[in-house]
């Protein structure tokens, strides 16, 4: 989509101006050296980006700097003045659908995505929409990727904004007019379940990206493309591919020795990397955090044996030419999805009384570990969260020490563990404050059972969970999946990583709420799942601002100055693998996906628009014909085949269709909808996947789901938000 050219181009060069001039007092030197001319849009590279401090009204990189921090040397929005925050300007993302990007802000300039990779420029100022380039994921194909049709942002360099898409390719996008300068298929096999949800890391022209669909079986691996040509410059696996044929370098021959049986070589062993990365240009080396194995069954994987390298792990590479350097696994041998792809942070920390540089993570396994980021030795390691699959990590071998309970493929009946498989952390970005010395963290409380599935079978089926274990199984009882909904909280936790404690926290209603933002002036920005936007003091937690958000908020926050003012940006929007794949538990949230752009400063007048929310159905199911073991089939079924968009039991978090609340023609269009028939509404076809019989089945399940809700709900009456 272009808009018009002249006003577009006018608003940049207008924006570039005011930000060039407030960046010569920050940076004379700059300004000396453009000979106080303008500059292009997105006029990016690694020594500006380095030296990020020296213009702290830019937002360059996913992280702000290249050791990712999330921390802002702005101050003008302080403890003293946040309270005066007012919206300064709002837009309306064209899908209502889960938003994880973090912004870029350039000179003046906005570059942000949302559902389904589509990417906006705005003026930073004004919100005015400058461009907007849709790269056209086929919507047919959204259920054969996880974790929703999201996507974490864009990075830009010299010119172009890079992006990864849903679908798998890197596309390099001219920053000035929005149109596509070059693109690359990144997947190796389209017949396996790859996708991209993450944002791109650029070091040294070279565009990094890694991929997901470890749930679906894959191998996992991460690449750089030339910034210039999107030619293919590395390719780094991270896990090993067939031991009976020569694997790519020394690091995965040593990983091999790791793996045992051959059931892993036909699901792809996992291992993606699906989100963080950190660089440090003093050491030279790209950490790159990696995903969970293929299947979650380490029996039914690994025949339990062997640590499954580079599984859970920080790996660190030579971002010249893709070579292993070291790396720290969290989890060996894992088996729950304690993936190590959360975000991590580097810091220089003095600990015992000396200066050490770091790089800290909080993974999903409930651990937060410090660990010296030039040789990967762990320095230290305590639980943020509740955790029962381990008693501690050791320091001397810098292992876990597991405990027999959490070993769920060898018992018979259920195992709860905790964290669960959303772990103690997830995606959602934390940040590093210098000044306070502090992480925040945005922590869950999340736990879920896990039970062993005997030689489970694998299949080919793109989108189809291949997990060897039954996990977060629960009945249809409304009672007990609420329950659980309680058991499952959330909350911005403050860690101190030198005494490994925390030293505040606030809690929330639920999970997955927003990434934090840390700045100078003692705030710590964080949305929230409850559809809330707000500011803490950063050195103990008191709230002292807070705005409706209209949708629950899951992204992370930036800050940069527009127009001689400091500006706070949440990218807003319910969704992703929670509301969709958990959605009867996700209610506690009390939202529904409302996707858009709230900015906010000091003195905003503007007025938060109020989404026009169409009521719930009312549910309109035919008579229940099937028997009590027809419906119990469907039921497994549908969690297989349908809960990556339509939820666990069918319990929806309003972000896709509940299948409870289908109207009467609907029902009587049900088998000619999963054959194909609204393929044009994003719907996937299952033909060729799943017989009439079992069609039949799936449905005679959703009846019962939708008989089951007028139950719970009054003799009939359509159930609230």
């Amino acid at each position: 989509m272009k808009i018009n050219r002249s006003t577009a181009t006018f608003a940049w060069r207008r924006r570039a101006i005011v930000a060039l001039a407030l960046a010569a007092l920050w940076q004379p030197a700059l300004f000396a050296e453009t000979g106080g001319g303008e500059r292009p849009p997105a006029d990016v590279d690694g020594q500006r980006i380095i030296n990020a401090d020296d213009e702290p009204g830019n937002w360059m990189s996913t992280g702000r700097t290249y050791d990712e921090q999330r921390y802002s040397p702005l101050d003008d929005i302080d403890a003293e003045n946040v309270g005066e925050l007012g919206l300064a300007w709002q837009y309306k993302l064209d899908v209502d659908r889960g938003v994880e990007a973090t912004p870029i802000v350039v000179d003046g300039v906005m570059y942000t995505t949302g559902a389904y990779s589509i990417v906006y420029a705005f003026d930073a100022a004004s919100g005015e929409l400058l461009w907007k380039h849709d790269p056209k994921v086929d919507r047919t194909q959204a259920a054969n990727f996880c974790c929703g049709v999201i996507n974490r942002g864009v990075a830009v360099w010299k010119g172009k904004v890079f992006l990864g898409t849903l679908d798998g390719r890197m596309v390099a996008i001219d920053a000035e007019t929005g149109d596509e300068a070059w693109s690359v298929d990144t997947i190796i096999d389209h017949d396996r379940s790859y996708g991209i949800t993450g944002a791109p890391r650029i070091v040294k022209d070279k565009v990094i990206i890694g991929n997901s669909g470890a749930e679906f079986g894959v191998r996992g691996y991460i690449t750089a493309y030339d910034t210039e040509t999107g030619d293919q410059a590395w390719r780094f696996f991270t896990v090993p591919g067939d031991p009976a044929e020569p694997q790519e370098n020394e690091a995965l021959e040593m990983a091999a020795k790791t793996w045992h049986g051959d059931a892993w070589i036909e699901q792809g062993g996992g291992g993606t990397a699906w989100d963080s990365m950190a660089y440090d240009p003093d050491l030279n080396l790209l950490y790159v955090g990696v995903g969970n194995g293929s299947m979650w069954n380490y029996k039914a994987r690994s025949d339990a044996k062997g640590d499954n390298l580079f599984l859970s792990s920080i790996v660190a590479i030579n971002p010249d030419n893709g070579e292993y350097v070291w790396h720290y696994q969290t989890t060996p041998g894992d088996a729950w999805d304690f993936t190590a792809t959360q975000h991590m942070i580097l810091a220089d920390l003095e600990i015992n009384g000396e200066q050490r540089d770091v790089i800290m993570q909080a993974p999903k396994n409930g651990f937060f570990y410090v660990l010296d980021r030039e040789t990967g030795k762990i320095i230290s390691a305590e639980n943020y969260v509740p955790v029962n699959w381990a008693e501690k990590i050791d320091l001397e071998t810098g292992r876990p020490v597991f405990t027999d309970h959490a070993k769920y493929w060898e018992q018979d009946e259920p195992v709860l563990v905790k964290p669960g498989f959303w772990g103690g952390h997830n995606w959602h970005p934390m940040s590093y404050n210098p000044n306070s010395g502090l992480v925040y963290i945005p922590k869950h409380e999340f736990e879920v059972t896990y039970k062993d599935v005997s030689d489970p079978e694998w299949t080919s089926q793109k989108g189809f969970y291949q997990l060897g274990t039954e996990a977060a199984a629960m009945s249809d009882d409304a009672e007990e999946m609420q329950a659980w909904a309680d058991r499952w909280t959330g909350g911005l936790l403050a860690w101190d990583p030198v005494k490994q404690e925390k030293v505040w926290e606030v809690p929330h209603k639920t999970i997955f709420n927003g990434g934090t933002l840390s700045t100078a002036g003692n705030l710590v920005f964080q949305g929230t799942a409850d559809g809330r936007v707000v500011a803490y003091r950063a050195t103990d937690g008191e709230k002292l601002w807070e705005s409706p958000a209209n949708s629950g908020v899951m992204a992370g926050p930036v800050t940069y100055m527009a127009d001689g003012q400091q500006h706070v940006t949440f990218m807003v929007g319910w969704g992703g693998a929670f509301s969709t794949f958990a959605g009867g538990q996700s209610k506690n949230a009390g939202v529904r996906p409302y996707a858009q752009v709230l900015t906010f400063k000091v003195g905003g007048d503007e007025t938060l628009a109020e989404p026009d929310f169409p009521p719930l159905a009312k549910p309109e199911p035919p008579e229940q014909t099937a028997s009590a073991a027809d419906i119990k089939a469907g039921k497994d079924l549908m969690n297989a085949n349908c809960s990556q968009c339509h939820g666990m039991n069918a319990a929806s978090g309003d972000v896709t269709p509940d299948l409870r609340r289908l109207s009467a023609e609907t029902h009587e269009q049900f088998a000619a909808i999963v054959m194909g028939a609204r393929l044009n509404k994003g719907m996937p076809s299952y033909a060729g996947v799943l017989d009439p019989e079992e069609i039949e089945k799936i449905h005679a399940y959703v009846i019962k789901r939708a008989n089951d809700l007028l139950d719970e709900n009054y003799g009939g009456e359509p159930a609230s938000n």
